[in-house]
């Protein structure tokens, strides 16, 4: 009988012990994959955003710059900045860490989850005006990129409790996700109270970042969506020297070609596919979008802290709204100089004084591709300053001096009006 009974269930509790040892056992499985490197470093899956093993091990390597951003980052031309780099040999490559939706919550926690491996290292990022709402990352966004592995992995870092952990408790417990995760949303509490988890908490935190660790190793490979054939695609447009007024000359032909079918130089695509059918309906739509108060300035403080803390060199990117289809829908040009001017403020007074603004490019023709994105000329503008920082290797220390105040409700609510410019 028991033999009868082991050949029955013998397999299955044969499966399970292996599939425990899989998981909690501490043999790392990492293989360094360069091929996989190269086909995440375009693919801005949510499976590299959310986990570690890939992008921090393409980032560890040298050979990957972060590009950190949003929905931006995926829409690829041959004016891209990973075209750009890829065509003119430029000797970085560009690692696009962002998606529709990712702001400066899942950033931070993909740039803490990174530690040392960003030590002294150049970064892009682009800051994106729309971002900075009233209520911040909304929910579907912040669900679609929420990281358990990441937020697990720096409360179990943590040795002292800061106002910055504090603030960044604080914020994930007030999302729907993080409260369903009973023994999660407890331990956040008390970090968000200035308290260290508790030994138990840090027993069952370990475990479960033991076996999301695992996971991530052995399943983040999969349905990686590489845009590295659409990146060789657009490098076929570019000529073969680099030319500044040749470049200017095609994307501004390019922009001309494919923007043909609305007063707004959006797009033609994307206005049919995205605009058309409700454009009388976004007459004058925005015109009480206010994007200089907003809790996104403390979410993107925590950013700063983390990039400060290892001595990260960044390279900000602030790009504009596109001004005819702001002028349609009502968003105040006023309001966005002033979102421009408190950003910039928080940055230069905290010594992150690498800044590409380009909030007074917005009439610029083709600039744009669509309402809020870069296009033609916008991204061959950003590689003006791309190129050179990332290129030059004779850089001179930087030295940053961060302020608390950032994470206060009244940064939040500070009027940009009343800041002395920088």
């Amino acid at each position: 009988m028991k033999k009868r009974l082991f050949t029955i269930f013998g397999p299955v509790l044969l499966a399970v012990i292996m599939v425990l040892a899989v998981f909690f056992s501490p043999i790392q499985f990492s293989d360094k994959n360069k091929t996989l490197w190269s086909k995440a470093s375009s693919s801005m899956s949510a499976n590299v955003i959310r986990g570690n093993a890939i992008k921090n091990e393409a980032i560890a390597s040298g050979k990957y710059v972060p590009f950190f951003g949003s929905s931006e980052l995926s829409r690829i031309d041959a004016f891209h900045p990973s075209v750009l780099a890829k065509k003119y040999r430029r000797g970085y490559t560009p690692f696009l860490l962002g998606a529709p939706g990712t702001q400066s919550l899942t950033q931070y926690m993909m740039i803490r989850s990174m530690g040392q491996e960003l030590a002294g290292k150049k970064l892009v990022f682009i800051i994106s005006p729309q971002w900075f709402v009233k209520d911040g990352v909304n929910k579907q966004y912040f669900d679609a990129y929420f990281s358990e592995i990441q937020t697990y992995q720096w409360a179990l870092s943590l040795k002292k409790i800061t106002p910055a952990d504090q603030y960044f408790a604080s914020r994930l417990t007030s999302y729907g996700k993080v409260k369903q995760r009973k023994n999660l949303s407890a331990m956040l509490a008390h970090i968000a109270n200035g308290q260290l988890p508790t030994k138990q908490e840090k027993y069952w935190a370990e475990m479960i970042y033991r076996v999301l660790n695992r996971e991530d190793e052995l399943f983040s490979p999969l349905d990686i969506l590489s845009k590295n054939h659409q990146i060789n695609q657009a490098m076929h447009e570019l000529p073969n020297e680099y030319n500044q007024e040749e470049l200017t000359q095609l994307a501004t032909k390019n922009g001309r070609q494919q923007t043909t079918n609305n007063p707004y130089n959006i797009d033609n695509q994307f206005f049919n596919q995205r605009l058309k059918k409700h454009v009388g309906a976004l007459k004058q739509s925005q015109i009480h979008f206010d994007y200089q108060y907003s809790p996104e300035y403390s979410d993107f403080q925590l950013v700063l802290e983390q990039l400060a803390s290892v001595h990260a060199k960044p390279l900000f990117i602030i790009p504009p709204v596109n001004k005819k289809w702001s002028e349609y829908t009502g968003l105040s040009l006023q309001m966005l100089e002033g979102f421009s001017k408190k950003i910039t403020y928080q940055l230069k007074e905290q010594g992150f004084t690498n800044i590409a603004d380009f909030t007074k490019d917005a009439s610029v023709p083709y600039f744009m591709s669509d309402t809020i994105h870069l296009g033609w000329l916008g991204w061959l503008s950003a590689d003006q300053y791309i190129r050179p920082f990332l290129t030059n290797k004779n850089d001179t220390k930087v030295t940053y001096h961060l302020s608390n105040e950032y994470f206060s409700t009244q940064w939040q609510d500070q009027n940009p009006a009343t800041l002395d410019s920088k």
